[in-house]
């Protein structure tokens, strides 16, 4: 496409007028006098002024206000030079185009939530099927543009994919070949990713180029993605079939390139494929334009798994209307936006994502005129509504609508959450809708979500335990200079996660470590990469690459382990860009650093290129560093944010020789760039003495907790033993608890376990009881044993008297075995229960039935419940706090630290004696409650929210 040509009746003083704008904008952007900035109507915006998407829109708005006209949203992807955004003007003066406010909504998009679900669904093919024949004419997208709205029925979107399966058969695709879809968003993005999937092919989808001019640079940096992906044809704008024959030089295997324009029209026959939940649904690349591409292979398995596990925990309903401008190159766009929508039916309204980034406020408008009730965004899309919209474009928005705003894809600010509510809430924002989210495509895309309609829960904690210990503690009220962390939520149902410190062992609570995660979403690895594959996985579970701490069940990611930069929602791998601008003239060959810093100014990071040079005349230097600006915009297709030119020796590294990214950014931040060093001895031991510090701190640790383990062990070994062959050879129930209780009480005591035991005097004395407890380790029946003086019979799952060792255990103790699997047996085992308590016999229950290494207090069953109320009997409800922390499910290491038992007041049964139902309900839920106020854990069986004094929630 060719540069719009100025207008031959351009006024003579509207080019200096537009001139000075873009200086004034350079000069606020590069912190230079706008006497020092050289700029000509014939400058490039990306490569002689660095000017990236989010400043070219700060500059639109600002002619947009000068000029008082609106520029089209092409405006932003279309101009190269001022001279094009000054034809983009003139060709505007007069146009009104703006968002009409609350003049009116459109028709309603809202559904009756009345009929089913496609539950049965193995694949999106079956998943589409089951919509087209149950409601054909409805409508699943709408999308919205410059020119108006179009709207895509389920039919529709059947219709156009088999056209686009047609033609890529017709094309020779084979089944199980990819297919890479390198589109902006589209109605023909929609029917190219199903008719790929209707001809047995795999999409493989690819971010489009943002500017026409870049699109031979952006396609070669391509090459590596679709060599690795195999991709036998690629679908792209029609401006990218100029650079198809390069293309194809460089990726062997690719034999067509097509635009979405060569389907329309195209025979909508085709031979239906064979596919299976097991096969690949698409490959989401990470990383790799070059060097190492990483492609996350999804199925359609996992697909769905996550899909309903997300629906599940927000609650999705047909009667939602997903509102979103996340491009669908992206998971969080194809997968949370667009394919979760299609499976439970409810409408997804979608914009171009430069249509957002040209005019924000058309996101907020767009969810005010089809009333959407969900939407998602990264973090910088907020701080960009902040920043660039004003008030007056709000005039009567209402956002009442939305219950679930996501912010995800990046990292979380908190300043920005506050910020976002506290301006939004006067257009009807619930706070409670705002909700911190975490994913990542090696788990499809959603991994984490808090309880809905809590809103954002932030942590204050102190800064050098943090920094030097890795202890998330809570900072006091008056800690002038916290670190704040936002709760990303829980894991979805079916998911788990856990936190590892350096030795591989359970970080412990509000401790930080590596974040890994397993679940039916997870990835089986990386397409036709092994390498990689193996370091993703440990020991069934998947490394996330990010580091968090877990505090009262939520999780609150710290920071990246990888040196990834999250710059306007997209990954930067920086050895791509510090490999080519190494490779340049005057730059010393690998000494470049590329790393990125927060900016609060935009909410999301600014990337800075640091490179060593020898050259020292400032023309010469000047050249060199535009020179790193262009070679940014050739590798990333933007320009870096900062380029620093540091005399030799200022890059940090490695012993090996690898970047130090993140030393080299301190060095950055602390404006040490070329400060002339003292005695070089000097530095190397300050440097030595504060890296074995924290070194020398973290193996004490380690070597501290190996020691304990093996004590604890030990001790055990010695114990329990001599312990079970008392208990074994007395016959009265009564003194093999004594002998369990002395021998549980011994075993707390040396293994230096701070033990307490609070409200022993509501144990009833006269009469038996039921008693409750929540169930968190293998350590709770130990811990009952010790802090019980009397004996209670446990009820024990049958599974456990087939074992010898704790057959003979319990059966001593006289306690009570009951069925879980067979429904008829479980009804007997709770009638006799019922009668043995109504003999006078106290019964131990654990209601919960199993734990899990993950916090929380789940739902009870209401077997014991049942019992009380039944045999008239009290239920005693007991809080056991701490042992979750001691020793976690899936881990034989313990860990020290205090165990607390809380016995709460006997309730009796209320109401009506024949109904034991609601009575046994009623004892649950009291039970629970008491038990949920002691236990120190999350309520894991409700949505509800779960606060504590030490965080702060923006609602």
């Amino acid at each position: 496409m060719s540069r719009q040509s100025p207008h031959a009746d351009e006024p003579a003083d509207d080019g200096p007028a537009l001139l000075v704008l873009v200086r004034e904008t350079l000069s606020e952007l590069r912190r230079e006098p706008m006497q020092s900035i050289r700029v000509n109507l014939d400058s490039s915006l990306d490569r002689d002024l660095g000017l990236d998407s989010l400043a070219r829109v700060e500059l639109l708005l600002r002619i947009e206000r000068a000029f008082d006209v609106t520029l089209p949203e092409s405006t932003l992807q279309l101009a190269e030079t001022p001279r094009d955004l000054l034809s983009a003007v003139h060709a505007a003066s007069g146009v009104t185009t703006r968002e009409p406010r609350a003049a009116g909504r459109a028709s309603p998009l809202h559904f009756e939530d009345a009929e089913a679900y496609p539950d049965d669904a193995t694949t999106l093919l079956e998943v589409l099927d089951w919509h087209v024949s149950a409601h054909a004419d409805r409508s699943q997208i709408r999308y919205l543009s410059d020119s108006g709205e179009e709207e895509i029925t389920y039919a529709s979107l059947r219709h156009g994919a088999a056209e686009v399966a047609g033609r890529l058969q017709s094309e020779g695709l084979e089944h199980g070949q990819s297919v890479a879809i390198m589109l902006p968003t589209s109605p023909g993005y929609f029917h190219t990713y199903f008719g790929i999937l209707l001809a047995g092919g795999i999409p493989v989808p690819i971010y489009p180029p943002a500017r026409v001019s870049q699109i031979e640079d952006h396609v070669r940096r391509h090459t590596g993605i679709l060599s690795n992906a195999q991709s036998t044809i690629l679908v792209t704008v029609p401006e990218a079939m100029a650079v198809a024959r390069l293309l194809k030089a460089h990726v062997p295997c690719l034999r067509r390139v097509l635009t979405a324009d060569d389907f329309a029209g195209a025979s909508a026959e085709f031979a239906p494929a064979s596919v299976a939940a097991g096969d690949i649904a698409f490959i989401q690349y990470t990383s790799g334009s070059t060097g190492n591409p990483k492609g996350v292979v999804l199925t359609h398995a996992n697909l769905l798994a996550n899909i309903r596990a997300i629906g599940e925990a927000v609650q999705i309903t047909r009667g939602d209307v997903f509102v979103s401008w996340l491009p669908l190159y992206h998971d969080m766009g194809l997968i949370s936006a667009w394919l979760a929508s299609l499976y439970f039916g409810n409408p997804l309204v979608v914009m171009s994502p430069l249509g957002f980034l040209a005019r924000p406020e058309r996101w907020l408008w767009a969810i005010h005129r089809h009333r959407g009730t969900l939407t998602a965004a990264p973090n910088f899309a907020f701080e960009l509504c902040l920043k660039r919209v004003d008030d007056r474009q709000l005039d009567g928005l209402d956002l009442s609508s939305l219950r679930l705003v996501a912010n995800g894809a990046e990292p979380v600010s908190p300043d920005t959450l506050e910020r976002f509510i506290a301006r939004f809430s006067r257009f009807g924002l619930d706070p409670g809708a705002m909700a911190p989210v975490y994913g990542l495509a090696e788990s499809t895309v959603g991994l984490l979500c808090p309880p809905m309609g809590r809103g954002p829960l932030i942590d204050r904690i102190r800064r050098e335990p943090f920094v030097s210990r890795r202890k998330a503690l809570p900072a006091p009220a008056d800690d002038p200079n916290p670190l704040r962390f936002v709760a990303c939520g829980r894991p979805l149902p079916g998911h788990q996660v856990r936190i590892i410190d350096e030795a591989g062992a359970d970080a412990g609570e509000r401790v930080e470590g590596r974040l890994e995660f397993k679940g039916p979403s997870a990835t089986s690895g990386y397409y036709r990469n092994r390498e990689e594959t193996e370091r993703l996985f440990d020991d069934g579970w998947l490394d996330t690459g990010d580091r968090a701490y877990m505090a009262e069940g939520d999780v609150y990611i710290t920071g990246r382990v990888k040196d990834i930069i999250i710059r306007g929602g997209r990954n930067i791998y920086p050895h791509e860009l510090e490999e080519s601008v190494g490779a340049l003239a005057n730059v010393r060959k690998g000494c470049v650093a590329a790393f990125g810093t927060p900016d609060p100014q935009t909410g999301t990071e600014r990337l800075v290129v640091l490179a060593e040079t020898r050259l020292a005349e400032p023309a010469a230097r000047e050249a060199l560093r535009q020179e790193i600006y262009r070679t940014t915009v050739d590798v990333l297709g933007e320009p870096p944010d900062e380029v620093v030119l540091a005399p030799p020796h200022t890059v940090l590294k490695t012993s090996s020789g690898k970047i130090r990214r993140a030393a080299s950014r301190e060095l950055y931040r602390g404006g040490k760039i070329g400060v002339r060093a003292r005695a070089a001895w000097k530095p190397m031991l300050q440097l030595a003495w504060h890296a074995l510090l924290p070194q020398a701190r973290r193996w004490l640790v380690i070597g501290g907790r190996a020691l304990y383990v093996a004590y604890a062990w030990m001790l055990f070994s010695l114990v329990a033993p001599a312990a079970w062959l008392i208990m074994a050879a007395i016959p009265r129930p009564e003194w093999a608890w004594t002998v369990g209780h002395a021998a549980a009480r011994m075993l707390l005591k040396m293994s230096f376990a701070p033990f307490v035991v609070h409200g022993l005097e509501n144990l009833p004395r006269d009469r038996s009881g039921v008693l409750v407890a929540n169930h968190a380790s293998y350590l709770d029946g130990l811990l009952l044993m010790a802090a019980l003086p009397v004996r209670h019979a446990f009820v024990a799952k049958r599974e456990l008297r087939e074992r010898f060792a704790s057959r003979v255990f319990l059966e001593r103790l006289d306690a009570e075995f009951i069925e879980r699997f067979d429904a008829r047996q479980s009804v007997e085992d709770a009638n006799r229960l019922a009668e043995a308590a109504a003999r006078g016999k106290s019964l131990a229950f654990f209601p919960e039935g199993t734990f899990t290494h993950l916090p929380g207090l789940r739902a009870f069953h209401l077997g014991a419940f049942i019992t009380a109320a039944r045999a008239g009997l009290p239920v005693v409800p007991i809080a056991i706090r701490g042992s979750r922390a001691a020793l976690r499910a899936d881990y034989w290491r313990p860990r020290r630290g205090p165990l607390m038992v809380t016995i709460g007041a006997p309730i009796m049964p209320s109401g009506d004696a024949l109904d034991a139902f609601a009575a046994a309900i009623r004892l649950r839920d009291a039970a629970r409650a008491e038990i949920l106020r002691n236990c120190g854990e999350p309520d894991a069986g409700s949505s509800g929210p779960a606060r504590s004094s030490e965080k702060q929630s923006v609602a």
